[in-house]
């Protein structure tokens, strides 16, 4: 989710229809050319192409993002945090079911749509939770001039951990079996609503803005409400747009670059829909807040383990598959790796404590995945990830039941 909590929120130092007027310029400038070829029928070629529908996408996410943030201000309790959840992740989600819905009649296209999620849901662990971390610590350090070396979780953030601990286990599925069946979509789904409620029953304080979301949230009430709405029309529109295109481009832009087209899947696409939940969480962590960024990264991948993988097999059969997205030999080992390092994740900040090594060490084993291409090598990266797993599980062994229970307590 994109959503911060805490309890002020920022008053922009200009005005906020400048600030507004700046930032609208801005996105429009990015999506017009998108929406021209678009509805023009004009037909570019594939770079071209995928750089003018990413742009788009890009600016969209960030115009979902700015209201996503703004309508904490009117959506109270749970019910925005439930809300947000959802539209958070639609960017990224548009682009993956389009390729599992057209793999419904074109086989061939099951393995962007496990390059997709297994390439965001690596990312999200690779390099944000990370780099929001080592942002924190180093902040930290500045402001109290003392060595800080370890980012605090609250309490509250072990039921998001137990949450993301049992999709994480059962994801093992996928790999052991060989596809996503539509029974394990629908158990991850309602695994997913599960959370949602218990989301709803929590506490939420008023939000904290920034930037052009702060600029939108001191609007007057009638004029806020209904910017905050045309923003969240306008963004769906685009990205609904965008996602066929964006998704096309990149495949034809590989084969024209003489680019691997499933790694250009797996990593452009989310790079470009997470990028505006990356740059608010980094903001966070630097402006002190790097516990509430990083449990918002937390809740961010189990809506990945959840909601995306539980959607894919609805989105294939709505296509004319099966009951049953079938992985190859690369996908599963693609997917057991993704599920090796979430693993992995989970056990080292057990104690809630993400110390700066399991940060660093994140990080190094997500650089060392690229020049591995093999599956001699990608089976040996998931063996390392699986014995820091056991480490960390050895290690915080005492927090793992509590953990485990978190998301049926209260």
């Amino acid at each position: 989710m994109t959503s911060i909590l805490s309890s002020n929120r920022d008053t922009p130092t200009r005005s906020p229809r400048s600030v507004l007027l700046r930032s609208f310029l801005l996105t429009a400038a990015l999506i017009a050319p998108a929406m021209v070829v678009r509805f023009g029928g004009l037909h570019l070629e594939p770079v071209l192409s995928l750089v003018i529908y990413g742009a788009a996408v890009v600016a969209a996410s960030f115009v979902l993002a700015w209201a996503a943030e703004a309508a904490q201000v009117d959506v109270s309790g749970g019910f925005a945090i439930a809300v947000l959840a959802l539209i958070a992740v639609l960017p990224e989600y548009a682009v993956d079911l389009y390729y599992a819905f057209t793999a419904g009649q074109h086989a061939e296209y099951t393995q962007y749509a496990a390059a997709n999620m297994t390439g965001s849901n690596r990312l999200l662990m690779g390099i944000g939770w990370p780099v929001v971390v080592l942002v924190s610590l180093y902040v930290a350090r500045r402001v109290t001039g003392k060595k800080t070396t370890t980012l605090m979780l609250e309490p509250g953030n072990r039921v998001e951990l137990g949450f993301l601990l049992i999709a994480g286990i059962a994801a093992f599925i996928i790999p052991a079996t060989g596809r996503i069946t539509l029974t394990l979509g629908i158990a991850l789904l309602a695994w997913f609503g599960f959370y949602l409620y218990k989301l709803t029953r929590g506490d939420v304080e008023e939000p904290d803005l920034i930037g052009t979301a702060a600029a939108v949230g001191a609007l007057p009430d009638r004029a806020r409400r209904t910017t905050v709405v045309a923003l969240f029309v306008i963004a769906a529109g685009v990205i609904l747009a965008c996602a066929e295109p964006f998704a096309e481009s990149m495949i034809g832009a590989g084969t024209q670059l003489g680019v691997d087209r499933f790694l250009l899947v797996q990593w452009l696409a989310p790079l470009a829909s997470e990028a505006p939940e990356f740059i608010i969480a980094i903001i966070f962590a630097a402006r002190g807040k790097g516990t509430a960024a990083i449990a918002t990264l937390i809740s961010s991948k189990v809506n990945q383990w959840t909601l995306l993988v539980g959607s894919l097999p609805i989105a294939y059969m709505a296509g004319g598959g099966g009951t049953a997205l079938v992985l190859d030999g690369r996908q599963i080992e693609e997917v057991l790796l993704t599920a090796t390092q979430t693993m992995m994740g989970i056990a080292l900040i057990l104690a809630l404590r993400f110390h700066r090594n399991t940060a660093w060490m994140l990080l190094a084993l997500f650089m060392i995945q690229f020049p591995i291409t093999s599956t001699h090598g990608r089976m040996i990266l998931c063996g390392v990830y699986g014995i820091l797993a056991v480490a960390g599980l050895v290690i915080n062994r005492k927090h793992l039941l509590a953990t485990v229970r978190a998301p049926f307590a209260g």
